[in-house]
């Protein structure tokens, strides 16, 4: 198993002659890199290099541990507000009559509500490619039915035997 890097320099790894030490006990002022230790070493504590493209590295005398903790929660907190998109696909044929393209509908009505994103698409299978213009005008009357929900991301394209057209929900004026 490969040893990730530590994303800070800690005590001994820090290897320039002076920094700027900030701390809750500590007077803040630029002090040689041994008396920064000294003192880290004198309360217990680590010293770590927060900032070392400033001039001189900024160090902070607080326990290392605690602190890599803290920070590994607060990307978890990050990480677990991100929004997840989820994409729901329908499929339509050329042919595809008027009731079974408002099924259709009502269950990409039902995602854009739940906030997913929706790939509608026309297979064309056999023969049915020289309907290429009735695929089209099948995904604009979908896009067009749904204007009140979302937006199109893509426009009708045609990818091999597959034209397809993204719509993404719009964002609700309470959010």
């Amino acid at each position: 198993m490969v040893r990730q890097e530590e994303p800070y320099r800690v005590n001994e790894k820090i290897t320039v002659r002076e920094i700027r030490v900030v701390g809750e006990n500590i007077e803040v002022g630029i002090y040689s890199t041994r008396d920064a230790l000294k003192m880290a070493k004198e309360q217990g504590l680590d010293l770590v290099e927060i900032s070392p493209k400033a001039d001189p590295p900024v160090c902070r005398i607080i326990d290392y541990s605690k602190f890599k903790y803290e920070q590994k929660k607060k990307q978890k907190e990050i990480k677990a507000k991100a929004q997840k998109t989820v994409l729901k696909e329908i499929r339509f044929g050329p042919n595809t009559d008027e009731h079974d393209f408002n099924f259709k509908l009502k269950h990409a009505e039902k995602f854009l509500e739940e906030g997913a994103k929706v790939k509608a698409y026309v297979h064309f299978v056999g023969r049915t490619i020289v309907f290429k213009d009735r695929g089209e005008v099948l995904l604009l009357k979908f896009a067009q039915a749904l204007a009140e929900l979302a937006k199109v991301d893509q426009l009708p394209k045609l990818e091999g035997k597959r034209m397809t057209i993204m719509l993404s929900p719009k964002k609700k004026a309470g959010k």
